[in-house]
């Protein structure tokens, strides 16, 4: 059975990202700019040097008019991942996003834990491709991909 808009949205206001428990293994990221802390808190769990599962619990911050998560908010998410997963492969540079397609598959809704899988497909001296599966669960819910500039340091 299937909630209606008032009652996501009364339970919206009920959910609040530091109420709920973080899965086992993540830490708060503390990285990014302000843009991205207005996002969180958002956590990482490390699987190696550079590779990590990004996690965000949707709060009633996080919503629209209809009290599923905005999709500006997953795609700002998605972005941010991208780009530190690329950042971490090539501590080196500085980038830029230059394309990032987004596909929203399904919603997210209050107090759903999103988990972002990344995977850089290829890399250069210019330019990065990576993509990523926003996820609750086993259910995918955006699948992104994104070409970054890379430039040296200054």
């Amino acid at each position: 059975m299937r909630a209606s808009t008032l009652d996501r949205k009364i339970m919206a206001e009920q959910v609040s990202a530091e109420s709920l428990p973080v899965p086992e293994g993540f830490e708060k990221l503390n990285r990014g700019g302000p843009y991205f802390g207005a996002l969180g808190p958002v956590y990482e769990k490390r699987i190696g040097e550079r590779e990590a599962i990004f996690g965000v619990r949707i709060s009633s911050g996080h919503l629209n008019g209809n009290g599923v998560a905005h999709g500006g908010m997953l795609a700002t998410l998605a972005d941010s991942v991208l780009g530190i997963a690329i950042l971490r492969a090539h501590a080196d540079k500085r980038i830029a996003t230059v394309n990032l397609t987004t596909d929203f598959m399904e919603a997210a809704r209050p107090g759903d834990w999103v988990e972002a899988h990344v995977e850089i497909h290829r890399s250069g001296s210019r330019l990065a491709f990576a993509a990523c599966f926003l996820q609750v669960g086993e259910r995918r819910i955006l699948r992104a991909s994104g070409v970054f500039a890379m430039s040296a340091k200054v």
